[in-house]
């Protein structure tokens, strides 16, 4: 069966870089995360259409997405040594304890089924790897009624508005380590999590 998300985002390509423009003040908080860390190998889950690839600084970088389309248009910017392959994160072709360090750029509330993800991420960690997460989560003021509003248009455009990290149960397989806002009312957030 055709994944409902692909298919969204092959369409969405070329509409993509007005999203990035929105998103580019929340990935150079992620990124100088990134860049903090030791060096090593590195899985972005969600990689879209590359725009971001030049911001890693260090890191053996492998980057997935089931849009083709993007997929296509992030060749045109990777840098090298960057693998871009297509791939689902809910079914990682990797061995286990394969990477260091995982990133998802406003990918879980997009995916299909996010403890299925997070379960493959944990499959694929070696042990103390981090997960870097960035995404826009639901907070307990005002802003959760305008994402409950939001849920059917939200769905015809393949992502959940309503949403919660705790509403991912696999999640607890990890252990936080950092919670930092980077966006106003406390809407948009970068998680760090370690498998233990």
């Amino acid at each position: 069966m055709k994944n409902p998300t692909a298919a969204f985002y092959n369409f969405f390509s070329f509409l993509y870089p007005v999203v990035d423009l929105v998103l580019k003040p929340q990935k150079k908080i992620l990124f100088e995360e990134v860049n903090r860390l030791p060096e090593g190998t590195l899985l972005e889950i969600g990689v879209g259409n590359g725009s971001h690839l030049s911001l890693y600084q260090k890191h053996k970088i492998t980057a997935i997405d089931t849009s083709a389309a993007m997929l296509n248009i992030a060749r045109e910017k990777k840098s090298p040594g960057i693998a871009l392959i297509e791939m689902s994160g809910e079914s990682l072709l990797f061995e286990d304890s394969t990477f260091d360090y995982v990133v998802l750029s406003h990918v879980i509330a997009v995916v299909n089924d996010a403890d299925q993800l997070f379960l493959e991420i944990y499959r694929i960690l070696k042990p103390q790897g981090k997960i870097l997460i960035l995404n826009h989560f639901t907070p307990d003021n005002w802003l959760r009624h305008v994402d409950r509003a939001l849920e059917p248009v939200a769905k015809s455009l393949q992502f959940k508005s309503f949403f919660r990290i705790g509403d991912i149960q696999a999640i607890t397989k990890f252990r936080i380590v950092k919670d930092v806002d980077v966006g106003m009312a406390s809407y948009f957030k970068l998680f760090i999590y370690q498998k233990e």
